[in-house]
């Protein structure tokens, strides 16, 4: 029986070694590579952060599109990057109130129009549940960043919002830049 045996083994070791090489050059060639077609068009996550131009000076932005994500904003957050922050965008403009329940990071609160105009900057107060409002009725997108920001890179009233980048950030996310009151 051993001779049997002996005599098979090579032909079967043979055949595995062929229907190995087989499947592994298949992986490696293009099988189990992600289809670039299918990845593009995959939203991405919430906590990703967008480049995003404001006047002169870009930030890192994740954005908050719904109410959830809104709510949430920043809470529980230990830091916050230098240079980056979380973009606001509601469904249409109106008066905008902003407060730091759950938020221990000092921060700045920027309200923009529809056309990506920054309209005021307002600070906010670490775990202030006293809510910011804006004084405009018009303010469709606020910007929240660290304490300072908007100081430190000269980004005032009148600055400009890349409104394009940002329709593009939110197509990124999965979702229609049309649902939401953008100027262009």
């Amino acid at each position: 029986m051993s001779t049997c045996y002996e005599t098979i083994r090579p032909a079967v070791q043979r055949i595995e070694l062929s229907a190995l090489l087989a499947v592994m050059s298949a992986l490696i060639l293009g099988g189990c590579q992600p289809d670039e077609a299918t990845t593009a068009s995959e939203p991405v996550r919430a906590d990703t952060y967008f480049p995003i131009t404001i006047g002169e000076s870009t930030l890192q932005l994740q954005l908050a599109l719904t109410p959830a994500e809104h709510q949430k904003g920043l809470m529980f957050r230990r830091e916050l990057p230098e240079d980056h922050g979380m973009l606001f965008i509601f469904e249409r403009p109106r008066q905008q109130g902003f407060w730091m329940k759950n938020t221990s990071l000092p921060l700045d609160i920027g309200y923009l129009d529809p056309s990506g105009r920054l309209i005021e900057v307002h600070p906010l107060f670490p775990f202030d549940e006293t809510p910011v409002a804006s004084r405009s009725r018009q303010i469709l997108i606020a910007i929240e960043t660290n304490r300072g920001w908007y100081a430190k890179n000269g980004v005032k009233p009148g600055a400009q919002l890349d409104v394009e980048a940002l329709k593009a950030a939110i197509t990124k996310r999965g979702f229609a830049p049309t649902q939401y009151a953008i100027e262009d």
